[in-house]
C-alpha cells in the first residue's frame, strides 16, 4: 500500500468510528457512552457552598481525643477529665510515672503541641496543621459531595472547588421541587456519626449551664424524633464514624427501615471493649449532633457492627445510608447561593449555539471554496471530520458540554481550517514559483508544517492554563478548545494531504489550478 493511501485511510477510519462514537450522543441510545449536557443546557440546580473549616479543627481536635483515650485505655495508663475544649482538649494525668510513655505517644504526631502545668496536659494543633487540616477539610468536602450525588443517582453532577473555602455544585436534569429538596439535604447532612456513652446518672445536667456541663465532660443531646426528650452524654465519643467501612438499608425487629453499619478493625476493637464493660448501660447512636437511638448494653458486641433505628421511611434510609457510606462531611456546609435553572432557558440556549453554530460553518465553508477551490472543499471535508470526532472524543471520556463549550466548538470551526490555510497558501505560492503540481503540494505541508505545530502548540498551553485556573464555565471552553486543536492536527494535516495525494493525478491531467487551487491559470509554469 502507498504511504499517500495510508495517510487517506487512517483519515476514513477515524472519521467512521467517530460517527459510531456520535450516534448515542445525537440519538440517545446506551449502546455507548454520550455527551452530556451541562447545566445551562439542560437546565437544573446551582448551589454555592461555604465550608465550616473551623469545624473540622475541631473535629480533627476530638478524634484525636478519642484515639489517645483508646491508648490510655489499652496501655493502661490512667488519666481522668478528658474533655473537649474550643481549639484543644484536656485531661489530668494521674499517673504521672506514665509521662514517658505519654511523650512518646504524641511525639508520632508532628501536628501536636502538648503542654503540661503539673498533673493537668493539654493537647493542641500546630498552626501549620490547622492550615492543612482546614485545607483537607475543602478538598474532602468536595470528593464527599460527588460521591454521594453519584450513588444518589443523579445524571452528570458536577462538583467544584471556587477560592479558598467555597465548592459550587450543579445538577444538571434536577427540574421537580421534590427532587430538588433531596438533593439539598444530601448535600447539606454532613452524616457525622458518633457513639456516645449516655450518663444516666447525671439527670441534674438538664439544668446545668454549659460552662459546668464542660467542666464534667457532658452534653446535652435532644432526641431525633421528639427534640423535647434529652440525653446527658460524654463529651468525648467512644467512636466515631471515621471508623465506618460500610452502611446500608435494613429493618429493624419491627420490620420498619433501619441503617446498618460496619466498622473497621480498630472500630470494632473499641466497639467490643466498650460494650464488654457497660453492661447495663446505654449506647447512644448519635448523627449530626441528634440521638437517633439510644439502646442499653446486654452483652459484648463483637464484630464490629451496629444498627440505627428512628423510624426512618425506606427514603430516608436510602438516603441517610448513602450519605453515612459515602463518608461524613469534615466540616459543615453554609448555603451561600442557590438558583434553578428552567429546562426553557436550556433549550433556548441549545437554538442559540447551534445557530451561531450553523451559521459560522456554512460563512466558513463558503469562503474556504470559492477562495481556494477543490483545496477548500477538502479543508471543509476535514473540518466535518473534525466536529465528528470532537464529540466522539468528548463522548469517550463522558465529558459535559457546557454552553461556553458550545462557544468552543464555535471557535474551532475557524481554528480547524486556520492550519488548511497556511498549507493552501504555501502551495499557491509554490506554484507561482513555477513549481510542479506534485513537489509543490508536497513542499507546501513541509514548509507549514513547523507554523503549525507552533500555533497550535501555543493554543493548547492557553487551553491548559485556562483549565487549570479557570472556573466551571471556562474548563468547559479550555476542554472543546483542547480537544478541537489536536483534532485538527490529525484533520488537517493527515485528512487533506490523503486527499490531495488520492487525487493527485486528476490536478496533474486537468492541469486548471483555478478549479482545484483557486488561482489564475497562468502561475502554473513548470510541468507535473
Amino acid at each position: 500500500m502507498k504511504k499517500s493511501n495510508i495517510r487517506l485511510w487512517i483519515f476514513i477510519v477515524t472519521t467512521v468510528i467517530g460517527i459510531l462514537l456520535c450516534v448515542p450522543s445525537l440519538t440517545g441510545a446506551d449502546f455507548f457512552a454520550k455527551v452530556k449536557l451541562g447545566l445551562d443546557l439542560q437546565g437544573g440546580l446551582y448551589t454555592a457552598l461555604g465550608v465550616k473549616t473551623e469545624e473540622a479543627v475541631e473535629a480533627k481536635l476530638k478524634t484525636t481525643a478519642l484515639g489517645f483515650k483508646y491508648h490510655a485505655e489499652k496501655n493502661d495508663i490512667l488519666i481522668d477529665s478528658l474533655k473537649i475544649e474550643p481549639h484543644k482538649f484536656s485531661f489530668v494525668l494521674i499517673d504521672k510515672e506514665a509521662k514517658p510513655k505519654l511523650d512518646e505517644y504524641f511525639k508520632k504526631d508532628a501536628g501536636l503541641i502538648v503542654a503540661y502545668n503539673g498533673e493537668n496536659a493539654e493537647v493542641s494543633l500546630t498552626a501549620k496543621e490547622i492550615a492543612i487540616t482546614k485545607e483537607f477539610a475543602v478538598s474532602q468536602a468536595v470528593e464527599t459531595i460527588r460521591n454521594r450525588l453519584d450513588l444518589f443517582g443523579l445524571a452528570e453532577p458536577s462538583v467544584t472547588r471556587s477560592g479558598a473555602d467555597n465548592i459550587i455544585v450543579e445538577l444538571p436534569g434536577v427540574k421537580s421541587q421534590a427532587e430538588e429538596q433531596r438533593a439539598r439535604e444530601l448535600i447539606a447532612k454532613t452524616a457525622k456519626l458518633e457513639l456516645m456513652e449516655v450518663e444516666n446518672g447525671r439527670s441534674d445536667a438538664y439544668n446545668m449551664g454549659d460552662t459546668e456541663l464542660k467542666e464534667a465532660s457532658l452534653r446535652v443531646l435532644a432526641d431525633y424524633k421528639n427534640p423535647n426528650e434529652k440525653f446527658v452524654v460524654r463529651d468525648v465519643p467512644v467512636l466515631d464514624g471515621s471508623m465506618l467501612t460500610d452502611a446500608k438499608v435494613g429493618y429493624d425487629n419491627n420490620g420498619q427501615s433501619a441503617i446498618e453499619f460496619k466498622l473497621n478493625s480498630q472500630g470494632a476493637s473499641i466497639f467490643g471493649d466498650f460494650t464488654a464493660k457497660s453492661v447495663g448501660k446505654r449506647l447512644a447512636i448519635v448523627l449530626d449532633g441528634k440521638v437517633y437511638s439510644a439502646p442499653s448494653i446486654k452483652e459484648r458486641i463483637g464484630g464490629g457492627s451496629g444498627q440505627i433505628t428512628g423510624h426512618f421511611t425506606p427514603e430516608e434510609a436510602r438516603d441517610l445510608a448513602i450519605a453515612l457510606r459515602s463518608g461524613a462531611l469534615p466540616a459543615g456546609v453554609v448555603l451561600l447561593e442557590k438558583r434553578s435553572v428552567g429546562p426553557s432557558l436550556g433549550a433556548d440556549s441549545i437554538h442559540a449555539s447551534l445557530m451561531a453554530f450553523v451559521t459560522g460553518g456554512i460563512l466558513v465553508f463558503v469562503f474556504m471554496v470559492s477562495y481556494y477551490g477543490a483545496a477548500g472543499m477538502f479543508a471543509n471535508i476535514a473540518l466535518i471530520s473534525n466536529i465528528i470526532l470532537i464529540v466522539a472524543v468528548m463522548a469517550m471520556f463522558g465529558a459535559t458540554m457546557t454552553l461556553p463549550g458550545m462557544a468552543g466548538l464555535v471557535l474551532t470551526i475557524g481554528m480547524s481550517v486556520d492550519a488548511n490555510v497556511i498549507i493552501n497558501e504555501r502551495i499557491r505560492e509554490l506554484l507561482r514559483q513555477g513549481m510542479p503540481i506534485k513537489k509543490a503540494i508536497e513542499e507546501g505541508y513541509n514548509n507549514a508544517m513547523s507554523a503549525i505545530v507552533d500555533s497550535n502548540v501555543t493554543a493548547v498551553i492557553a487551553a491548559v492554563a485556562m483549565y487549570v485556573y479557570g472556573t466551571g464555565p471556562i474548563k468547559g471552553f479550555a476542554v472543546v478548545m483542547a480537544i478541537g486543536v489536536l483534532i485538527s492536527m490529525l484533520t488537517a494535516i493527515v485528512g487533506t494531504h490523503g486527499l490531495f495525494d488520492a487525487f493527485l493525478s486528476r490536478i496533474e491531467r486537468s492541469r486548471n489550478i483555478r478549479l482545484w487551487f483557486g488561482m489564475p491559470n497562468s502561475y502554473l509554469k513548470g510541468g507535473k
